[in-house]
């Protein structure tokens, strides 16, 4: 029996401390969207994105006038078939379907290329950003002792009480100059 009460004790006392520790663990909260769209390299980022992106859309448009020129020309040359050129001007007008056929395809084919290139180069342009805050982000938290730091802008948090929010902390981590943000809705 003393066995027991003896055990009843340690265990009440692990529990007691596992309380205290936990009571000591800080909470914090962050706006990851405002900290990454403050970064001066988001600016450079979309800037290369949409250079990249008038690019491809401009070798697409010229595609696309090539094959408006040649339905036009099918188009006329269509009706100048009569029964004596019957012959010879359907053979033009299959070679012409052929390369309208041909010149759809590669349409297609550099649409859904360039916006698989569009994925890349975003990608490749915004993931070392990300990286970047997120570094910034730990580092802050280590620096201040928080347990726990939540993430405002994927709205993973309905509601807090309380916490710090460290958004301006990792900001100057970052070197980037404070700016007027806007309450956090709760």
């Amino acid at each position: 029996m003393r066995k027991l009460i003896n055990a009843f004790v340690v265990g009440a006392g692990l529990l007691l401390i596992a309380n205290v520790a936990n009571a000591q663990q800080k909470l914090a909260h962050l706006n990851s969207a405002i900290i990454i769209e403050a970064m001066p390299e988001v600016k450079t980022a979309r800037a290369t994105l949409e250079t990249f992106q008038k690019t491809k859309q401009a070798d697409i448009e010229k595609m696309i006038a090539e094959y408006q020129t040649k339905l036009k020309a099918a188009q006329e040359k269509e009706k100048t078939m009569s029964e004596a050129n019957k012959e010879v001007v359907g053979k033009e007008l299959q070679v012409l379907g052929g390369e309208l056929q041909d010149l759809e395809k590669r349409i297609t084919d550099a649409r859904t290329k360039a916006q698989q290139e569009l994925e890349t180069k975003n990608a490749e342009l915004f993931n070392p950003i990300q990286v970047k805050a997120d570094a910034a982000i730990k580092a802050v938290s280590k620096e201040k002792g928080f347990a726990y730091v939540f993430d405002t802008a994927n709205q993973a948090l309905i509601y807090w009480e309380g916490g710090d929010d460290i958004t301006e902390a990792v900001k100057t981590k970052l070197g980037i100059a404070k700016t007027a943000a806007p309450a956090p809705k709760k």
